[in-house]
């Protein structure tokens, strides 16, 4: 079996418009001359040109996927909305919740997004592939159940998970999001659940500014099943590293999942305009080995990174590509371009003790 890579060129082709970074045009808000969104097409297509001209494409069992159909979606968002989007988006697009533009087509696009994490997840469990990597856009890990919100239109994750409780293929599933900005529609549609866990690793107070506590553990039959490890601005490499040891790796192992699925941003990346944490390339290559190596000791490898965030052209393809080569357990690499500025700018043993104390303060409020 080899690592599965999920994809599709009409993701590339989702867009949206007046917007100047994530501000609405209007009064003193000029257009820019890219245009729309941060959330643009070109650091993933650029991540799937990158992993072709290396040659770790050829290693990799690539695929498309149908879009996820009504009865899918419907397992997370109501009617009422499904309605509305596709409504909309017949129409010729528009906006539904919070910087979440599409233009024609918005609602299939999506639905192909959402379809391509589906695909991805089933055919793991299903002992098709070792794992896999979905490259979806537009994101999901920010959109509620009837909001969407944060470049997201449809939670992704969430309705590849719910397709395959749905199915049988799976009674217990751990999301791990490691986008800089907190999962906060993931955390809410599983929030009262205890067959899935979700933990997010993400720069505190980024986005959004009301949720990621590391107090939100969930609630009734889901207390305990949700575990938020909120950040501070600066924590690079050995501090995400930590964070996945002391905090995230014992709960999967403790929850014991037949599956994990990755909320892959890499908006922790240095380089991003939305965070301000100083991940690297490195960071993300080793935060993939980790969780391989824990999915291989929990559940048979089961694994599945499902793309989110990350919105440098320049940089983010070289995180990505790290994540794929680790998950892929190949060495064909991009050799990061900006090593050497990366680590000149990590922290430092001081700042690092600083993120292990905060990191024994998340464990306190969470009550670990």
């Amino acid at each position: 079996m080899a690592t599965g890579f999920y994809w599709d060129e009409r993701c590339f082709w989702h867009a949206g418009g007046n917007y100047a970074l994530t501000l609405p045009l209007g009064g003193l808000v000029q257009p820019l001359a890219a245009g729309g969104l941060p959330e643009g097409p070109e650091a993933k297509r650029r991540l799937k040109s990158l992993i072709e001209v290396t040659g770790l494409w050829a290693t990799l069992d690539t695929r498309g996927a149908a879009p996820a159909d009504r009865e899918a979606l419907e397992r997370v968002h109501p009617a009422a909305y499904l309605d509305a989007f596709k409504a909309m988006s017949d129409a010729g697009g528009g906006e539904l919740g919070l910087r979440t533009p599409f233009g024609p087509g918005g609602y299939e696009i999506a639905a192909l997004s959402a379809g391509l994490a589906t695909a991805a997840l089933e055919a793991v469990l299903r002992g098709e592939l070792t794992n896999a990597y979905a490259l979806s856009r537009p994101p999901g890990h920010h959109c509620l159940p009837d909001w969407p919100n944060g470049f997201c239109l449809l939670a992704n994750i969430a309705v590849a998970v719910e397709a395959a409780l749905a199915h049988g293929l799976a009674r217990r599933i751990a999301v791990i999001d490691w986008d800089v900005h907190h999962g906060n529609g993931t955390e809410a549609i599983f929030y009262d659940r205890d067959d899935v866990l979700t933990v997010s690793l993400h720069q505190e107070r980024n986005y959004p500014l009301d949720t990621g506590a590391a107090a939100d553990r969930g609630r009734g039959a889901g207390l305990g099943a949700n575990l938020n490890v909120p950040l501070p601005p600066g924590t690079g490499h050995a501090g995400y590293l930590a964070a996945f040891d002391r905090l995230v790796a014992p709960q999967v192992r403790a929850f014991g999942p037949d599956a994990i699925v990755v909320a892959s941003g890499y908006d922790a990346c240095l380089f991003d305009p939305l965070g301000r944490m100083l991940a690297t390339a490195e960071t993300f290559g080793a935060l993939t080995r980790r969780t391989r190596v824990l999915a291989e000791d929990l559940c048979a490898g089961r694994l599945v990174l499902v793309h989110e965030g990350g919105y440098s052209e320049a940089y983010s393809p070289f995180c990505g590509h790290a994540a794929v080569q680790a998950l892929a357990n190949s060495a064909i690499a991009a050799p990061d371009p900006l090593a050497e500025t990366a680590a000149r700018r990590q922290p430092g043993a001081a700042f690092d003790a600083f993120v292990d104390s905060r990191l024994d303060q998340v464990a306190r409020d969470a009550g670990l």
